[in-house]
């Protein structure tokens, strides 16, 4: 696997953890926690709802979903 698709997995596995830690948290949130800009924040966050981790019931602030993962 090469550099930046490594970062960026490991962004996207802090993320979905972010987000389990706090509740529901909105993408400005997320891209000042990590130091990026919402658009890139915007591509974490569709790998994780595409793979059905995460939900946005309300624009803009994300929560996790029910199913079952398990994180190594």
């Amino acid at each position: 696997m090469n550099q930046p698709t490594s970062r960026m997995l490991t962004r996207v596995k802090a993320v979905y953890l972010y987000i389990r830690e706090k509740g529901t948290v909105s993408t400005t949130e997320l891209a000042d926690e990590f130091g990026t800009t919402d658009r890139t924040i915007q591509r974490d966050l569709n790998v994780l709802a595409y793979n059905g981790l995460v939900d946005s019931p309300v624009r803009g602030r994300w929560k996790i979903t029910n199913k079952k993962v398990n994180i190594s």
